[in-house]
């Protein structure tokens, strides 16, 4: 990280988020802005960055705010230093049954996009059988 500090609209284009969804997640209290300017305006580092991008990867599996906040919370845990290694042991088994649960959630994403596929080539072939 360089240490500088970005603003909601900077932020907003190198996540791809809305302002109003990067709002809403300081509002829920799952990616707080790390300052405030003199101004109020809310000021992000990259790892404000890199989390509000977590956060984008769990929207579409479906994540609930309670789960999204575990996760969170379990990845801070992990990262930081002052986490013991006791603790650390039982951080890494809820880390672990959050995989199994996008890889699970992945699953179904795929045999949904495959269906779709299916049904697309279906009326592929119908609309050129009705061309001809």
């Amino acid at each position: 990280m360089d240490g500088r500090h970005m603003q909601i609209g900077e932020v907003a284009d190198r996540t791809g988020l809305s302002l109003r969804t990067i709002r809403h997640y300081e509002d829920v209290g799952v990616a707080l802005p790390t300052a405030r300017s003199q101004g109020g305006f809310r000021l992000y580092t990259d790892d404000d960055v890199a989390r509000l991008l977590v956060i984008k990867r769990m929207k579409p599996l479906d994540f609930t705010l309670e789960e999204m906040r575990d996760l969170l919370t379990v990845l801070d845990e992990l990262r930081s230093p002052d986490t013991g290694a006791d603790a650390r042991a039982g951080l890494a088994a809820r880390l672990a049954a959050y995989r199994a649960l996008v890889e699970e959630r992945c699953a179904k994403i795929r045999a949904r996009l495959s269906d779709a596929e299916r049904f697309s080539a279906e009326l592929a072939a119908e609309l050129r059988e009705h061309r001809a």
